[in-house]
């Protein structure tokens, strides 16, 4: 789903519920075809961190999220804000670019505690939400143990994370814990979970330098 359609000019929304795609470039990057893609004003600093606040808030709102037995607010899916940056020294030609991605991930629910086994819709969010965190885990696994296989392309979630879960980038990862006695099974399976991210190592990440060949004229 694309959480900034609604941000695009008028003339633009004709793939208003078209299929998101992953697709890879020539350099073997990792991007969603048709999915928007927003300016971001730089020559005024103030006013390009407004805009930027304005679509994350935006991207928030068009989320996917209901009410459950466990949260009032509970998320129906994960959510990757891509912030693509580049810059250029004049000096130098030197431009260098890379990609921040903002990952919030929809936490793993018991059916028993959630209560939406009931829910044919909820209950497809739900299995949906589990299997890619499941498959985020074998990933997790594979890269600790020096696999020669990483199984990214078992869902889109971690086919999505490729690049920067890579020897090309870096990864920091928060878990939140709900402080109530009744959660300690779901805290311990986070907790385990945090474990087998923190014995991952993905080696320094690289650089993507270009020099231009033109030089600047007096």
């Amino acid at each position: 789903k694309d959480l900034l359609l609604s941000v695009r000019p008028t003339n633009e929304k004709k793939d208003v519920g078209a299929k998101l795609c992953l697709k890879r470039t020539r350099e073997g990057k990792t991007y969603v075809e048709k999915l928007t893609e927003v300016q971001i004003q730089t020559s005024d600093v103030h006013s390009g961190m407004m805009q930027l606040d304005n679509l994350m808030e935006c991207a928030a709102r068009a989320r996917s999220v209901a009410s459950t037995k466990m949260n009032a607010q509970s998320s129906r899916s994960h959510s990757v804000f891509m912030l693509h940056l580049r810059g250029h020294n004049e000096e130098s030609n030197a431009s260098v670019q890379g990609v921040l991605n903002l990952c919030d991930l929809a936490g793993s629910e018991r059916l028993d505690r959630s209560g939406v086994g009931s829910d044919a819709k909820r209950l497809r969010e739900t299995q949906a939400i589990n299997k890619s965190l499941s498959c985020l885990g074998d990933v997790f696994n594979a890269l600790a143990t020096g696999a020669t296989h990483i199984p990214y392309r078992n869902s889109k979630l971690t086919h999505l994370l490729q690049d920067c879960l890579s020897g090309d980038g870096k990864a920091l990862m928060f878990v939140n814990l709900s402080p109530t006695l009744r959660s300690s099974n779901e805290s311990r399976c986070s907790l385990r979970f945090a474990q087998r991210v923190n014995a991952v190592e993905l080696g320094k990440a690289t650089k993507h330098i270009q020099y231009s060949s033109l030089k600047k004229r007096s």
